[in-house]
């Protein structure tokens, strides 16, 4: 699975687990060049809270487009480690 954004691919691995219809890629998958931290936080009554990144390719800003959960709750150990995308990153095979 490849993670697009902006014509550039910021995420690929063929190891993802889908939750909710959504693609969480390993960590160690992401192309950190294009990631940056974002102090925006959300909460999920199952998975726990989800801190975000943004993504900055070829000098445009999505902001907080990029998902996880550092500590997630015990139904959600199979994300942990993992992120998601949104805001119009394509997920695609």
């Amino acid at each position: 699975m490849k993670a697009i954004w902006n014509n550039t691919v910021v995420a690929e691995s063929n190891d993802t687990v889908v939750v909710e219809n959504n693609h969480y890629f390993p960590i160690d998958s992401i192309k950190q060049e294009y990631f940056e931290d974002s102090i925006a936080h959300t909460s999920c009554p199952w998975k726990g809270r989800a801190s975000y990144y943004s993504l900055r390719v070829n000098g445009e800003l999505n902001k907080d487009a990029v998902w996880f959960y550092p500590e997630p709750k015990e139904a959600a150990n199979h994300i942990q480690g993992r992120v998601a995308f949104w805001k119009g990153v394509r997920v695609e095979a």
